[in-house]
């Protein structure tokens, strides 16, 4: 299932994270997902939320860069090698290159959740039909 993650960019320093989600949490947005890259100027914090629209509308009223990316949210097995048997290799052999991947908090008692950036959303979502 194909689902909207919003980057947002923040500097590199102190406070810049707990800024944005005290602006997210002012504005009553639930975090369902959340991974951190850094780099020694800046960071990139990707966020999966429950409205995307408000939580842009906040994060940009807030002078913050962000940008909306869609991504593709899959349930995994909770079993050994499950990642790589329903979604590693399947995207492997249909050619389909993952940029980024990262867990997805969702209460659920036998999957996990896991978020993945690829270089085609149709050709993944076909693959793992």
């Amino acid at each position: 299932m194909n689902i909207t993650q919003i980057s947002v960019f923040l500097e590199n320093r102190p406070g810049r994270l707990a800024h944005l989600l005290t602006v997210l949490s002012d504005a009553g947005i639930n975090l369902r997902a959340l991974a951190v890259a850094d780099t020694a100027d800046f960071g990139i914090v990707r966020i999966i939320v429950d409205d995307v629209d408000q939580a842009i509308s906040a994060i940009h009223a807030a002078g913050l860069t962000a940008a909306t990316t869609s991504v593709l949210r899959v349930e995994v097995p909770d079993t050994p090698g499950a990642l790589e048997k329903s979604v590693i290799g399947p995207l492997s052999d249909a050619g389909v290159n993952i940029e980024y991947l990262y867990a997805y908090s969702e209460t659920t008692e036998t999957s996990a959740i896991v978020v993945l950036k690829v270089d085609d959303l149709t050709k993944a979502n076909k693959a793992l039909a």
